[in-house]
């Protein structure tokens, strides 16, 4: 049997959910202030276990690790670039390719320095400017690379800001005044903010002709698919959501080496809307559905 060398098959993490004390981050003082939100602290201290973590993917027979670069880490303070956490992430680099894992790295997994976001984060009219300064940085340790993702679910990130943009101005539905982590009312997400879209469209362009550049990476981003499926006569419904939930981040894509999709479960639209999907046995722990076939949905709508 001859081994395939030309699939990647590995395992994924976000720096902030696993590395443990990145206490310079906007997510850091979040939790601290957000009702319900478990602190992250330690995490499980990849920050320095990160080979024997490694080794694991190793030894289980996958051959990609994809990994973040911490921003908060590297420009804890704007315009201080931290050399020592730069080689950090270098010695990641590095050990993943001594297992024999292909590292892949993500340059934004949702959180951002606490200074910028208190500088207005990606609502900042210089937001482009700032992640461009870090990409900048990043790529010194990148250049032989070759697969870098310069954000994880932008749609995501940008239905997040909006969501809190809103809590500043007072303005969440009821069913967001006060969720929590245990709350099983599993409220609807509400729909990307465009404008915080915009922004983050506009960083990821100026990031991947940064990239481009220095690197002979292969440059994208990862969208999460909702792999929407309309009942009988929602199909306009459908199509002005997934324009706003993944078609205007997936345009851009088309300029892109490579796309990722994410996707968790499907989920029906009516005319009224995305439907709730009603309780069952086998939900997910966020009250979608089980739908293994979400993903061939995901990818399906991605390519056309």
């Amino acid at each position: 049997m001859t081994e395939n060398r030309t699939f990647l098959w590995g395992a994924s993490s976000s720096p902030h959910q696993i590395e443990g004390n990145n206490v310079n981050s906007d997510w850091w003082e979040r939790e601290r202030r957000m009702p319900g939100m478990e602190r992250s602290g330690d995490a499980v201290d990849s920050y320095h276990r990160f080979a024997e973590d490694m080794r694991l993917l190793a030894d289980a027979g996958l051959n990609a690790y994809r990994f973040g670069i911490e921003w908060a880490r590297i420009e804890p303070i704007p315009g201080e670039v931290s050399r020592s956490e730069l080689a950090h992430y270098r010695r990641m680099i590095d050990t993943a390719r001594n297992l024999g894992l292909q590292p892949v790295i993500t340059l934004n997994h949702f959180t951002s320095p606490r200074w910028f976001a208190e500088a207005g984060g990606w609502m900042a009219r210089d937001s482009a400017d700032r992640f461009s300064s870090f990409v900048a940085a990043a790529s010194a340790i990148l250049g032989d690379v070759k697969w870098v993702a310069t954000m994880n679910e932008p749609n995501m990130l940008a239905m997040m800001v909006g969501l809190q943009v809103a809590m500043k101005r007072g303005e969440l539905p009821p069913e967001w005044k006060s969720p929590t982590i245990d709350d099983e009312r599993h409220p609807t997400l509400p729909v990307p903010d465009p404008e915080v879209g915009d922004r983050l469209i506009e960083a990821h362009v100026a990031a991947r002709d940064i990239l481009r550049q220095r690197t002979d990476a292969k440059v994208g981003w990862t969208v999460a698919n909702r792999a929407f499926e309309a009942r009988p006569g929602a199909e306009a419904v459908l199509e002005e959501l997934q324009f706003s939930w993944e078609d205007k981040y997936l345009e851009v894509s088309k300029d892109d080496d490579f796309v990722g999709v994410q996707s968790y479960s499907a989920q029906w639209v009516g005319m009224d809307g995305i439907e709730p999907h009603p309780p069952a046995s086998d939900n997910t722990q966020v009250g979608t559905s089980f739908r293994p076939d979400a993903l061939g949905l995901a990818v399906r709508h991605t390519t056309r």
